[in-house]
């Protein structure tokens, strides 16, 4: 775990002017305190050496460079002055970091989900959704710590401290030697605590992650545990969850505490060191009052900034385990995003074989659909045929073949994947705005006119029949293939919750899409969807590949199956 990762320099642009700005007030905040210093010094050496026995009968070299009496309400004025300046730049500091707290987590926020969005939802390695939500919200919140309390610690300790070291080595080379010699103790000691700190906090943050998906499981099978009468084992299965969290934050505390009691122990030590030299040459008189005064004021100073910032590095770590992952996000954005395929009037698959990081899963199968033609796929669950358009759509690089397809296409999944909010912004979804003529025009094609454009829908669609629901995802395609004037439309089971008058409707609006002259390209097991195509491709299914989005339809797919295959006459236009 670094302290200054430079992966936050190249993606968040505001941190720069944070460390720079920073840095500048520090380097003032810096001379403020020598000035103070100083200044407090030579009034509290003007006040005691009267006590001592006056400005000339002090032994030694105590009274040396000591300013006249006169000077006292000078000195006292400019100490204030200087005290005002260290005040307000030290304000200013944390002013800084904590609007460039705010930019920065805008920045990562944004960077990472423009790189969800260009990435491939089939790459490999991306994580759960919820774990992804947990990074993006509460893990980069978890910045504020960083970024108000250890970045302006770490800017005064690069800035100030060798400032200070110096400063001290030139006002007395004694002192200067003993705290170059003591002072590296306390980063060594900062280095072992954090290694320590780092293991536990990786623990405690891939639990919240952990304890994050459940959540989310528990949550998103909620009806169906409620059915089966399982809520009880979840919620047990939470609150174990939970108390391991707990378990691995008091852990983290106490490694904290018990890290915070060493730097303070090691600095003590320290200053003591210097302060015994320095009190002992006094006595002796062989070392001016006011020098020694300077000395050991600025001895803490010099201290202060790399105490704190082992302090407060402890409390950002979260933050830090967060933008880590935060970054891996931001930075395997171009994986898998459209990869392998061309432009071109139809859609083309040419040997195409395809695969998901093993054995290859799909092919080598050849298809082509012109324009003005309905293409119907079929085939048994596994076979690959939710593969096979995703591969069309971009998100996975064929292993051998090539892929044309043209350039602007609408899409149908699965599920509808209706969101919260208005039809009407469900059926524009992702376009730049909403045209409400449109919108109702399509969802007058699929039958939807007597549902209200801006009747709210819950999370997930909810206020929609599943049927409803399909056909507003439906909808959406039509709406996307008008505003954009797509040349192509990829539909994956657009039919598998509606009934058989719904279903010919839908079938009646892809053949009215396809005498258009676009090309319709649909995955279905139902009859009268692949009765309705000009010709149906049937993938075979590779003996232990089937593929994730299959899958998932398993147990649709063995329902109708059997129907469909012996109902659909079409001719083959595949080649394996």
């Amino acid at each position: 775990m670094k302290p200054l990762d430079p992966r936050l320099l190249r993606h968040a642009r505001a941190a720069r002017g944070v460390l720079l700005i920073g840095a500048a007030l520090g380097v003032a905040r810096t001379l403020a305190i020598l000035a103070w210093s100083w200044l407090l010094a030579q009034a509290l050496a003007v006040v005691a050496l009267p006590v001592l026995g006056g400005m000339g009968g002090a032994s030694g070299r105590v009274a040396e460079g000591v300013l006249p009496t006169e000077q006292l309400p000078w000195l006292l004025l400019g100490a204030l002055l200087a005290l005002g300046v260290r005040s307000a730049a030290s304000w200013g500091m944390d002013a800084v970091a904590a609007r460039g707290a705010v930019l920065v987590k805008a920045q990562l926020r944004a960077a990472a989900l423009d790189a969800v969005d260009a990435c491939s939802p089939l790459r490999e390695g991306r994580g759960s959704d919820a774990e992804q939500a947990t990074a993006l919200g509460r893990g980069l919140d978890a910045l504020d710590g960083y970024f108000s309390g250890y970045v302006p610690q770490l800017i005064l300790t690069a800035v100030a401290t060798p400032l200070l070291v110096l400063a001290v080595l030139l006002a007395d080379p004694v002192s200067g030697v003993i705290v170059l010699i003591v002072f590296p103790v306390i980063p060594v000691f900062m280095i072992l605590i954090g290694l320590a700190t780092q293991a536990v906090q990786d623990r405690q943050w891939a639990q919240l992650q952990r304890l994050s998906s459940s959540f989310l499981d528990a949550v998103s099978g909620l009806a169906t545990l409620k059915i089966f009468g399982r809520e009880q084992r979840q919620s047990a299965r939470i609150a174990r969850e939970t108390e391991e969290y707990r378990s691995r934050t008091m852990k983290v505390l106490r490694v904290t505490f018990l890290s915070g009691f060493v730097l303070d122990l090691a600095g003590t030590f320290s200053i003591a060191l210097v302060a015994v030299t320095v009190g002992t040459r006094l006595v002796d008189g062989a070392f001016p009052l006011a020098l020694g005064l300077f000395v050991l004021l600025l001895l803490p100073e010099v201290f202060i900034p790399i105490r704190q910032v082992g302090a407060a590095f402890h409390a950002s770590t979260e933050g830090l385990a967060a933008s880590a992952q935060v970054f891996d996000i931001i930075e395997r954005r171009d994986e898998g995003r459209t990869a392998g395929v061309a432009h071109s009037d139809r859609v083309s698959v040419d040997a195409v074989v395809l695969a998901r990081g093993g054995p290859p899963v799909v092919g080598p199968i050849t298809l082509f659909a012109a324009p003005g033609e309905i293409v119907g796929i079929a085939g048994p669950s596994g076979a690959g045929k939710s593969t096979l358009l995703a591969a069309l759509l971009g998100f996975l690089e064929p292993r051998e073949g090539r892929i044309a397809r043209p350039a602007e296409v609408a899409w149908v999944g699965q599920r509808p994947g209706l969101l919260q909010g208005s039809v009407a912004q469900n059926v524009a979804l992702g376009e730049p705005r909403t045209d409400p003529a449109l919108v109702a025009r399509a969802l007058a094609a699929v039958g939807l006119s007597a549902i209200d454009p801006e009747a709210e829908l819950g999370a997930a669609g909810a206020g929609l029949s599943g049927g409803q629901a399909q056909r507003v995802a439906i909808a959406r395609c039509l709406y996307r293939a008008w505003n954009r004037d797509a040349a192509a439309l990829l539909l994956d089971e657009p039919t598998s919750a509606l009934d058989a008058e719904n279903e010919a409707l839908v079938c009646r609006v892809l053949r009215e899409e396809a005498q258009t002259g676009r090309v319709v390209l649909v995955v279905s097991h139902r009859p009268a969807v692949l009765a309705a195509a000009d010709r149906v491709v049937r993938l075979e299914a590779i003996p232990g590949g089937e593929t994730d989005a299959d899958a998932g339809g398993a147990a649709m797919d063995a329902r109708r199956a059997a129907g469909a295959d012996a109902d659909a006459d079409a001719e083959s236009g595949v080649s394996a």
